[in-house]
């Protein structure tokens, strides 16, 4: 696989923490799209058990998605101690464990990928940054197709020169984390998804796929006519039925509509975009951990959400154009958006004539 041209142009965005499933990843990939797993806090073994669970649901091609951590020393306990006072005095009155709060902080990406070298996913890709130059150099003699993400000009130029084969560009519209190479964000342009596209068509030589707040059929053929080799969409599949997608996120995306989004480091210690809710506004200017131990430690804030049914205390990630989302099959979904699609070149095509 060197190119999308065999491919409906559509990749279903890898979402970490139980979102991507594989019942969600096999069923966008038999409709000619690109399913994803969001494998970033996952063990090899759950790789290695979703991998094989995928391949008796589809043997089309499918994604696998990894985060670059940066490595860090401990934060010192003084700040760990600040951290916890804040999540302990916010008003869901969460225990907050600190006993994870050691090295490692992250799983060794080299461990997660041993997975990988054996199940051979068609496509393999990167957010935070650039993965070591021997990881991206085996996933290509392995004839896998290697995707790193972008949210501006120099990074996407890091890119090729690393020797990727294509650059998702991340506009400011997409849910979920931020996918600088910063960890601060600091210099973030903050280009929203077109303006990022028209900045890397110009001088970029790899191919393009275009993520953030893409929805509709229309949103794609814009983004393909403008030169995007294809496009990636998460919070469209947020609310399907193969998603596993928290209950209560879903309904917040659905029934929630009058919110808006807004970046927030309070969950995970990295600017991340979720619908707006007490959390996100309770910890708007409060100090937080690192990333990724400001998540480790939110966890239990989280998981007491999740139990007691509380939305307000969870992370929804979304982007921004999350009330365009549809309660459907993947099936369903991805057909509707190919009538759209169909539709726009039609009527384009008539404005012409």
């Amino acid at each position: 696989m060197k190119n999308f041209q065999n491919h409906v142009p559509i990749i279903q965005a890898p979402m970490a923490g139980g979102i991507t499933t594989p019942e969600l990843v096999a069923a966008v990939s038999n409709t000619g799209a690109i399913g994803s797993f969001g494998f970033a806090y996952s063990s090899a073994g759950k790789i290695d058990s979703d991998l094989c669970e995928v391949r008796k649901l589809t043997d089309k091609s499918i994604n696998a998605n990894f985060f670059v951590f940066t490595e860090m020393d401990a934060p010192p306990d003084k700040d760990c101690k600040i951290a916890i006072e804040i999540l302990e005095s916010l008003p869901l009155k969460a225990v907050i464990s600190d006993s994870s709060l050691s090295a490692p902080f992250f799983l060794s990406l080299e461990h997660q990928l041993e997975p990988i070298w054996k199940h051979k996913p068609e496509m393999l890709t990167f957010h935070f940054g650039l993965p070591p130059k021997h990881i991206l150099q085996k996933a290509q003699s392995l004839g896998m197709y290697v995707g790193i993400t972008a949210t501006s000009l120099g990074e996407a130029e890091a890119i090729q020169n690393h020797g990727a084969d294509f650059v998702v560009a991340q506009g400011i519209e997409a849910g979920g984390h931020r996918g600088t190479f910063s960890a601060d964000g600091k210099g973030d342009e903050k280009l929203s998804t077109f303006e990022l596209l028209r900045v890397l068509k110009g001088e970029c030589l790899l191919p393009i796929v275009c993520a953030g707040g893409i929805m509709s059929g229309e949103d794609i053929v814009t983004y393909l006519s403008e030169g995007a080799a294809a496009v990636q969409l998460g919070t469209s599949f947020l609310c399907c039925n193969e998603a596993g997608t928290n209950p209560i996120h879903k309904n917040y995306i659905l029934e929630e509509r009058e919110r808006e989004t807004v970046y927030t480091k309070g969950f995970s210690g990295r600017w991340a975009q979720s619908i707006q809710n007490e959390f996100t506004s309770l910890m708007e200017n409060e100090y937080v951990l690192p990333f990724p131990v400001q998540y480790t430690l939110s966890s239990s804030l989280r998981k007491h959400a999740v139990k007691t049914g509380n939305g307000e205390y969870q992370s929804l990630w979304a982007g921004t154009e999350f009330k365009k989302a549809r309660a459907l099959p993947v099936a369903k979904l991805i057909s509707e958006l190919m009538s759209e699609m169909d539709s726009y070149k039609r009527k384009q095509g008539d404005k012409t004539k």
